[in-house]
């Protein structure tokens, strides 16, 4: 058995959306230093390239709007540019929208569920041709979405396009992988809980008060993102195909009411 190449990304290439920060960014740093070459796409050209920068030689900056389907063909046809193949998907790109529920604006539904959950699904479809030239029996091409804890529980927080989008993406995430495993090609998803980002200030914050709801007592770390993440991608993943692995201290399957005494 070679556990030594089991997480090894050498060789291979990734795209990410949203990879100029937050957990696209997180994943980005695993993935390079796993040895893939990682292209790293935002809608904020300034900050996707200065990301790039950072992360060094082995990561190349596409900055494109993947909120429409024209946004995810030309992020495709710039990717074409570079790499016939690809070996690596992360669709990451994400929004969120919070309202009461008597003011809630359609723009912030459409909004968020184009971004959220259709945005996925374009790019998947405009990238198919080079997952599927990088796809082989004994070395399946990957595409891992990005979903949220939100998608598996309710929250307090009035974000109802957010917790739809992040619910669709799991069963998305199953069809795509029912679809396109016949290619060699293997669909998971990533659902996060507390990590550091713009789209959660909370997180960021580090407060007691979020750090006590979790059973693991802390906020996720980077490394908890790249793991998970590094894990799907790697030749690790390779038989995990549909399932949706949540990735948050045990906050959705290991939290026990509050009002719960043992007998």
């Amino acid at each position: 058995m070679d556990t030594q190449s089991l997480f090894s990304l050498k060789g291979r290439t990734a795209l990410i959306t949203g990879g100029s920060r937050g957990v696209g960014l997180m994943i980005a740093r695993g993935f390079i230093a796993q040895g893939a070459k990682v292209y790293i796409s935002s809608r904020k050209g300034e900050a996707c390239d200065a990301a790039a920068t950072e992360l060094g030689d082995n990561c190349v900056a596409l900055p494109m709007d993947v909120s429409t389907t024209e946004g995810c063909r030309a992020l495709a046809e710039a990717y074409a540019l570079h790499e016939k193949k690809l070996d690596i998907l992360v669709n990451n790109a994400g929004a969120i929208w919070n309202a009461p529920f008597d003011e809630f604006p359609e723009h912030g539904w459409d909004k968020v569920m184009d971004l959220n959950v259709k945005s996925p699904f374009f790019l998947t479809q405009s990238l198919v041709t080079a997952l599927k030239a990088a796809a082989c029996p004994n070395k399946p091409s990957k595409v891992i979405n990005i979903g949220s804890i939100d998608g598996l529980r309710l929250t307090a927080w009035e974000t109802y396009s957010y917790q739809a989008s992040k619910a669709a993406i799991v069963n998305l995430t199953k069809r795509l992988a029912a679809t396109l495993i016949t290619d060699q090609i293997n669909v998971t998803a990533i659902c996060p809980g507390a990590f550091p980002s713009d789209m959660n200030p909370a997180a960021r914050a580090q407060g007691n008060d979020l750090v006590q709801t979790i059973p693991n007592r802390r906020i996720g770390h980077d490394e908890d993102m790249a793991a998970a993440a590094i894990y799907l991608a790697a030749r690790s993943g390779d038989y995990i195909v549909g399932e949706s692995i949540t990735v948050d201290g045990g906050l959705v399957n290991a939290s026990l009411p509050e009002s719960w005494e043992p007998a």
